[in-house]
């Protein structure tokens, strides 16, 4: 016999509450997401760390269980004036992979990158709307 229950009403996923970046070294990557990119400290538990991206909890742990997956994801952080956050990066020591650059022009805005890399190796990047 079939199961009658109706099923419940789904209305959608809602924004983003967390993203996990996987790190080797938490002390390192404490340092970095905190003083050098600037992201507000939050808490830390064993093996975690996490910061405040912009209303976005961003948790940077240590590989639980198997190997970590391989550095796939990238984190874009929204900047108001890339050429100065970028400047203000690279004097905290960022090594930019790329300087900014133009990615696409829009009917109202341009959009404009550059990536870098945390210590562990994972992408992030600036991104910046200019209208």
């Amino acid at each position: 016999m079939a199961d009658m229950t109706p099923a419940p009403e789904f209305t959608g996923l809602g924004p983003l509450g967390q993203i996990a970046v996987t790190v080797n070294d938490m002390a390192r990557a404490v340092a970095f997401y905190r003083d050098v990119l600037g992201l507000p400290f939050l808490f830390e538990v064993p093996g975690m760390a996490f910061f405040n991206a912009g209303g976005v909890r961003l948790l940077v742990g240590l590989p639980q269980g198997a190997p970590p997956p391989p550095n796939n994801s990238v984190l874009y952080f929204r900047v108001a004036d890339i050429a100065s956050a970028h400047a203000a990066l690279a004097a905290r020591g960022v090594k930019f992979r790329n300087a900014p650059a133009l990615v696409a022009r829009m009917p109202d805005h341009e959009l404009w990158m550059a990536a870098f890399d945390d210590p562990d190796g994972n992408v992030l990047q600036i991104m910046s709307e200019v209208r």
